[in-house]
Order: C-alpha cells, then sequence, then structure tokens
C-alpha cells in the first residue's frame, strides 16, 4: 500500500461532479467535426457522480508517475505568450523535451502536438476554432492499440524498432496564468482503475480515427487535484504506457468545478503537450 493509500482518510477533499460514461450499445464514437446529417456529434453520453477529490499537495513528493500514473513536477518556463504557437515550438519544445528526457531518464523524448485550452462561458470545445475549452468528462487520452499507433503515425520509419522497447505517451499540463482556481486538474489514481472501467471510444476525424478510453464509474476510484497551481508547476500524466509489469498504464483525468471556487475566479488557461517517451528496456 502507498503512502498515499495510507493517508487518504486524513486528507482535505472537496466533493464535486464528475462526468463518467453512460451506459451505451456499441462501441461509443465522437466526430472531431460536424457529423453527417441525422447523427449525434457523440454516442458517449455522460453520467454524472459525485465523488471526493482529494488535496494532493500534502502528500505531493509522494505520487509516483509509474505507481499512481501522475505527479505533481516544478518547471519553471521562458515563454512569454503560450497563445504564440511559434514561440511554443521554438522556445516551449526543445526545453520541455530536455526537461522529460531527464526526469524520466528517457532514452528519448518526441513531442508531437500540443492543446491550449482558456475556458470560456457558453462556448462550445469545437477543434481549430481557437483556444480548447477544459475538458469536462473522465477519459484517457489513448488506449492500449491508439498508443502504439502514435508511434506508427509519427516515426513510421523506426516504429517496428522502436516499439520493441518501452514506450510511453506522457502528457506535460500546466498552467499559463495562475493561481489556477477555476475548473482544476482532477486525476484518478490508476491503482484504482478497474480494466472493465475504461472503455475504447472512437474520435472520429475527417481523415482518420482516432481512439481514447471513455470510464464508467466505479466507487473504489481514488481522486485527487493540486489546488492553485501556479505556472511554474506542471503535471506529468501518463496516458499509455507498453511495459504490463504492474506499472501504471492510464491515468483517467478530466477538468472538474469546484464548488467552493469564487464566482469572479479568472477563467482557467493552461496548455498540455502530448509526447512519446522511449526506453530501450
Amino acid at each position: 500500500m502507498s503512502l498515499v493509500e495510507r493517508k487518504i482518510e486524513s486528507l482535505p477533499f472537496v466533493l464535486a461532479e464528475l462526468n463518467y460514461l453512460a451506459p451505451v450499445n456499441g462501441k461509443p464514437r465522437t466526430y472531431a467535426f460536424d457529423p453527417p446529417a441525422g447523427e449525434a456529434r457523440s454516442t458517449a453520453l455522460p453520467e454524472s457522480h459525485q465523488v471526493p477529490i482529494f488535496d494532493g499537495r500534502v502528500v505531493a513528493n509522494s505520487f509516483s508517475l509509474d505507481r499512481e500514473g501522475f505527479a505533481l513536477v516544478r518547471h519553471p518556463t521562458a515563454v512569454r505568450d503560450f497563445y504564440d504557437d511559434q514561440e511554443v515550438r521554438k522556445v516551449y519544445y526543445p526545453a520541455a523535451e530536455a526537461f522529460l528526457r531527464a526526469t524520466l531518464r528517457a532514452d528519448r523524448v518526441v513531442i508531437f502536438d500540443h492543446t491550449v485550452r482558456r475556458r470560456v462561458d457558453g462556448a462550445a470545445d469545437i477543434r481549430g476554432a481557437g483556444p480548447r475549452q477544459p475538458a469536462t468528462r473522465v477519459h484517457v487520452d489513448q488506449t492500449d492499440t491508439s498508443g502504439a499507433n502514435r508511434v506508427r503515425e509519427h516515426l513510421p520509419a523506426e516504429a517496428d524498432e522502436l516499439l520493441k522497447g518501452r514506450v510511453q505517451v506522457v502528457n506535460l499540463w500546466r498552467p499559463i496564468r495562475g493561481p489556477v482556481r477555476d475548473t482544476p486538474l482532477a486525476l484518478c489514481d490508476a491503482a484504482s482503475v478497474a480494466a472493465g472501467d475504461l472503455v475504447a471510444s472512437d474520435l472520429i476525424y475527417p481523415n482518420r480515427n482516432g481512439e481514447t478510453y471513455s470510464v464508467k464509474f466505479n466507487p473504489d476510484h481514488r481522486w485527487f487535484y493540486f489546488p492553485e497551481m501556479t505556472p511554474d508547476e506542471a503535471l506529468l500524466l501518463k496516458c499509455y504506457d507498453s511495459a504490463t509489469d504492474g506499472r501504471a498504464r492510464f491515468a483517467p483525468h478530466t477538468a472538474f468545478v469546484d464548488p467552493a471556487t469564487p464566482k469572479d475566479t479568472p477563467a482557467r488557461e493552461s496548455i498540455e503537450l502530448r509526447t512519446l517517451v522511449f526506453h530501450r528496456e
């Protein structure tokens, strides 16, 4: 039993609504563009559950990417404008790659994309239409299938060789402005997630299909957040791991509304990098 599990009953927490996957017939699917006539944008409908979300700051040093599937890290940045795509790629990408390679003791790190999010009241979350909205459903960005496919998609000439070693998909999430009080990120302890809780779901693009995990409710899930994150902090989040030796492979997460947040709180702004992490083990 980890230190986090032993101390969880004594941690401060908030009660908040999280959107899990409602029961659905067949494989859930969501269109990332306007769906064909007569079809719903998504069959992955939300089912709200009120759960305790524990304050992870009290035991922040106890979290491990390979055990719980996430970790809080200190990571100052020289980026002045995260809405400047060129600056993000020129300044942030190389610094983040070096940081992840050293922190995760990786042989190689490849950043394959990033997403900037800014909450706007009443705005729909539409790809390609400015900053994305916080994702308010419990999910994992990759599946057992799509995690490996990311290597084939982004490094096709090397994929067969790279997939012989250990491959992870790790997100680096950080606030653009802070402290974050509006729609913070909730993270589920991967050790509390049963295999049957994860439901492979199609994400349909105009030119390809992706796959993510939607998540069914399980009262055993242990949820955490790190209140008032600042721009010199970041979260490492495990979205896929090819290792099957007991290490965390998938960590569900979601934005959530903290009921204690004052109404005049500035809207959350954040950026996440998605990376392939390679080990020759």
